[in-house]
């Protein structure tokens, strides 16, 4: 399910008073418009984001690029 931010609390709470446990609940920010790649770019682009994944400095990697294959 999508909700509003600010509606975030009170949608997981009417899903747990439901008796439903959710898989996954969190606030992300989702980017109105992606950047498809594919090809050569895609696969540079790909190698980027695990590299930037793999530091030890780096919590979350964020992106509006739509890898196709």
């Amino acid at each position: 399910m999508i909700s509003a931010p600010g509606d975030f609390a009170r949608v997981a709470d009417a899903i747990t008073q439901a008796g439903l446990k959710a898989e996954l609940a969190e606030v992300v920010m989702k980017p109105l418009t992606e950047v498809e790649l594919a090809g050569e770019h895609g696969l540079a682009m790909q190698k980027l984001l695990d590299a930037l994944d793999d530091l030890d400095d780096v919590q979350h990697v964020y992106t509006t690029a739509a890898i196709v294959a």
